[in-house]
């Protein structure tokens, strides 16, 4: 199995550099279409539901304390995807991949995975939660999107 980072170096060498914030969403959606489109994860890192949406811990640590995130500014090997990999993050980079940071974080707290871990582990807005965002809450929610599901 890949690891995150390469699937976060692929998103940086497709698009280029872009937020720390903007890159986590990215990888998110990344792995939530994976489980519906390709009825398997991405990668094994853990995404918890952080004030600021969902957030990845292994790669906010490779990025922590930058504002932009650019290829090469961490390990990972794109070319480790395999073809069908590649495809699905292609499909999430064509329908997310020109929103802002900010709408992107916006629209996970929309959703039910972000919402559900965050009431699961009991925090109000604003607080801190290392609550995981588990695989069978993502693939359960983004599959029933129904047409939307088809981005592909």
């Amino acid at each position: 199995m890949i690891v995150i980072f390469d699937v976060a170096s692929y998103i940086l060498q497709k698009r280029g550099a872009m937020t720390a914030m903007k890159l986590q969403k990215l990888v998110y959606y990344s792995q939530c279409w994976s489980l519906v489109w390709d009825e398997e994860p991405l990668f094994k890192a853990r995404i918890e539901a952080w004030e600021n949406g969902p957030i990845a811990p292994t790669l906010y640590d490779a990025h922590k304390g930058e504002f932009k995130v650019a290829f090469g500014s961490m390990q990972g090997d794109p070319a480790k995807l395999t073809k069908d990999q590649k495809e699905t993050i292609d499909g999430v980079l064509d329908f997310y991949g020109e929103k802002s940071a900010q709408w992107l974080s916006d629209l996970t707290h929309l959703e039910a995975p972000w919402r559900q871990t965050r009431a699961r582990a009991g925090v109000n807005a604003g607080e801190r939660c290392h609550e995981e965002i588990t695989l069978a809450d993502m693939h359960e929610y983004y599959s029933g999107l129904g047409e939307e599901a088809d981005m592909v």
